[in-house]
């Protein structure tokens, strides 16, 4: 039965991502998406300090700006805040492109080509719909995780949703993390920025967290190396769309 669900569910919600051309699953409507992402992004904002540095919020506007004019998705009402908390080094999306940078990321952005690096990457998550993809997709295998598991002892399910995790979970969004920065790269040239930039700034970044990763089977994002490796790889048809 769990297995006739989770094939109905795979035929109903085939997309195509664009730009790499793959299949993904996604059983959100993107209205759902939207409303999910704008009241979480308004928590986000509620509960974080906003900078209200206006040099730093106009670079963070206007690129963004630029990128998500390359994305074009003018259904989205696209949002850019920053969090004024210099010991994180991050930035995130949420899904209908509600976009938050931290403070702590822009000592390794340098300018606005290492800065539309990040926000390429990020308004990736949004145009290749990875937010709703990531729960449609623990919606699929929760169901037939749970019947397996059923009736089995607690340290067998912890082990199971262990292997789980290692095997399928974190590769999963391993796979999003390399896609958004091969979609980032086209959109920051696109937007007029060179992508020839992604390389530095990915090498400023693993400067910094050097020893600090786990290793990459353990971890939600590629390697550094491998990182840097693959985007080298995708500058020459990134490039074909930079238009200095």
């Amino acid at each position: 039965m769990a297995a006739s669900i989770a094939l109905l569910l795979v035929l109903t919600g085939c997309a195509t991502v664009p730009y790499t051309n793959r299949r993904q699953f996604n059983i959100l409507s993107e209205d759902d998406e939207m409303k999910m992402g704008t009241q979480a992004y308004a928590d986000v904002k509620t509960k974080n300090k906003i900078s209200h540095d206006p040099q730093v919020n106009a670079a963070v506007e206007r690129v963004g700006k630029r990128i998500a004019a390359a994305a074009d998705k003018p259904d989205y009402h696209w949002e850019f805040v920053v969090i004024d908390d210099p010991k994180t080094v991050n930035a995130f999306c949420l899904p209908g492109g509600k976009i938050a940078v931290y403070t702590g990321i822009l000592p390794l952005t340098k300018d606005e080509e290492g800065l539309a690096v990040v926000l390429g990457h990020e308004v990736s998550h949004a145009l290749a719909h990875h937010g709703a993809e990531r729960i449609s997709d623990q919606d699929l295998m929760t169901l037939p995780l749970a019947v397996i598991l059923e009736g089995q002892s607690e340290e067998a399910q912890s082990l199971a949703q262990e292997a789980f995790g290692i095997g399928i979970a974190l590769p999963f969004s391993r796979k999003q993390e390399s896609e958004a920065d091969h979609i980032g790269l086209i959109l920051m040239a696109k937007a007029g920025y060179d992508p020839r930039g992604a390389v530095p700034f990915w090498e400023r970044m693993a400067k910094l967290m050097a020893g600090q990763a786990p290793p990459s089977f353990l971890s939600d994002h590629p390697s550094d190396a491998q990182r840097i490796g693959k985007i080298k790889e995708e500058l020459p048809e990134a490039l074909t769309y930079y238009k200095p």
